[in-house]
């Protein structure tokens, strides 16, 4: 496993605390040699001072003219340098031999160092290794009334004394040196501990790899994606939200966009600057339906919202294509009813055949033919030649319905139904298109054929019984009842769709709703007395005249 690499914040912290070591050494070193050279130009310039006075007091002149210097010199050197808080004070013949000295072993032998300006008159300094170690030293010439040069005198400190002086200043710079980088590293804590929090303790390498990765995430996904911040602007967005809210293009450096710019609706407008969530929101702009989803956003290992980030859908596309299916929906509706109308019809073509009334078969299918070839609205017209002769549309007599209930109990008995039919009651024949009636009659038994072969629990075995009947004022009666379980929602089951069947390849649910479309059509009634024991159907069709 390789070693994680050092986050910003630790880089910026070692970084600034290396350079302010390094610059507090440089700054130490500095003023130490600084100091150093103060020190050495300060004492070469008393020693100057005080080796100049020496040399002009009228005392040393008078002794350096007698036999023995030294007698009354050295007491004088010694006084004067506990005195003056000088290291040496050097009095000299001309020759190099020493007058006086520290050290008395030294006194009679030759001065070190250089003295040959000084014999030529001239006062020099000069730093030299002599017999008390390095010195920064004076040396000045004694002359006589007559201008001869008649002794010499070298002061000077020893440079171990000064770098002694040095340490107190050493010291302060030390003390400052360190409160620096004390002071220095604090900041540069605080400061990496900024940048860890809004780093989240990432290197810039780990940085760049998510921002690569994040860049192209956001531009790659298609729905459109925008993040407002806590102040109500919008800070990131992506190609797809800069088309659907009218953004600018993103650029690399994205500047907040205030929400109150945003060229879309204001109810869309308001959820994004209230930061509430929203879950499938939708929202209807000038040339486009969009769906919105909004939630707070939290900073990792945080309980306080940084703003909110809104993911924005266009469903535009989709509602057409919803309305086309919506469409297609209807009209596959539309086809399910044909199917249970020409099945109906089919059958009663049949039982006419079986019957061997082929004339009235054939009128009844070519009524049909001509039925889907006009408007219903223009064959509806009261037709006097619906009586007119025997080649006029099929009337329904009780021949008819016989046909129809006989090809019905063909059907039901397959299915282990009895189905007991009587039209003796049927004096005229019924006052409504043969169509309508053969769909509400047709639909009617095959509920009820359905009811009792689902649920075969009726004393007796399933059956039904249909009854055709002319009443006293003319109206025509069909009574369609079993002894299924009933119907648990009688104003549910006349709806389209419902059913207590599964489904199946024709649709289901369609057959009361074709009923109660045709009995509108031609006026009729239908009531529907239902229970435990079974269910009755109960259809009344006015007398009036026949339409064609």
């Amino acid at each position: 496993m390789a070693p994680r690499r050092w986050s910003i914040a630790r880089r910026l912290f070692a970084l600034q605390l290396l350079f302010v070591v390094v610059g507090v050494a440089v700054g130490g070193a500095w003023s130490w040699a600084s100091a150093r050279s103060d020190l050495q130009a300060d004492a070469a310039e008393k020693s100057t001072a005080l080796a100049v006075s020496i040399a002009r007091n009228p005392f040393v002149v008078e002794q350096a003219a007698t036999a023995d210097p030294s007698a009354r010199l050295e007491p004088y050197a010694l006084d004067l340098m506990r005195r003056t808080h000088t290291d040496f004070i050097t009095i000299m013949a001309p020759d190099r031999t020493r007058w006086t000295h520290p050290d008395r072993a030294e006194i009679g032998r030759p001065f070190r160092g250089t003295i040959a300006p000084a014999l030529d008159g001239q006062t020099f300094t000069e730093t030299f290794a002599g017999t008390l170690g390095p010195s920064v030293r004076a040396v000045t010439p004694i002359t006589d009334q007559d201008g001869k040069v008649v002794g010499l005198v070298a002061a000077g400190v020893t440079v171990a004394n000064i770098s002694t002086a040095l340490v107190p200043r050493l010291g302060s710079v030390v003390v400052l040196a360190m409160a620096v980088v004390a002071v220095s590293a604090m900041f540069s804590w605080l400061l990496s501990r900024y940048l860890g929090r809004v780093t989240a303790g990432r290197g810039p390498e780990e940085l760049a790899r998510v921002f690569a990765s994040y860049e192209g995430v956001l531009h790659s996904v298609h729905e459109g994606l925008v993040v407002i911040d806590r102040s109500g602007a919008v800070v990131l967005h992506n190609d797809r939200a800069a088309e659907l809210l009218h953004l600018p293009p993103p650029a690399e450096r994205q500047e907040p966009f205030p929400l109150a710019a945003l060229d879309v609706p204001d109810g869309l407008r308001t959820l994004l600057a209230s930061g509430d969530r929203a879950v499938d929101e939708t929202h209807v702009t000038a040339d486009r339906v969009l769906v919105v989803n909004q939630e707070l956003a939290f900073p990792r290992g945080s309980a306080k919202p940084i703003g909110t980030v809104a993911t924005i859908r266009d469903q535009t596309e989709l509602l057409h294509l919803s309305g086309e299916l919506a469409a297609t929906r209807t009209l596959t509706g539309a086809l399910r009813s044909q199917t249970h109308e020409f099945a109906n019809r089919l059958h009663t073509v049949v039982a006419l055949l079986e019957l061997g009334r082929v004339d009235e078969a054939i009128r009844f299918a070519s009524d049909e033919i001509d039925r889907h070839q006009v408007d219903r609205q223009a064959v509806q017209a009261p037709d006097p030649a619906w009586h007119a002769d025997d080649d006029g549309p099929l009337v329904v007599t009780p021949e008819v319905l016989a046909a129809v209930l006989h090809a019905k109990r063909a059907q039901a008995h397959e299915r282990g139904v009895v189905l007991v039919a009587d039209t003796d009651g049927l004096h005229a024949p019924v006052a409504a298109p043969a169509s309508d009636v053969i769909t509400v009659l047709g639909n009617l038994v095959d509920n009820a054929v359905d009811a009792v072969a689902e649920h075969p629990g009726g004393p007796g075995g399933p059956r039904v019984a249909v009854t055709v009947t002319t009443q006293d004022d003319g109206r025509t009666r069909i009574v369609v009842a079993d002894n299924g379980p009933g119907i648990a929602d009688v104003a549910a089951a006349a709806e389209r769709g419902w059913s207590t069947k599964p489904s199946g390849p024709e649709g289901r649910g369609l057959g009361l709703d074709l009923v109660r479309s045709a009995l509108a059509d031609i006026g009729g009634t239908m009531t529907v007395d239902t229970g435990p024991t079974g269910s009755t159907f109960v259809v009344d069709v006015e007398p009036r005249q026949v339409p064609a």
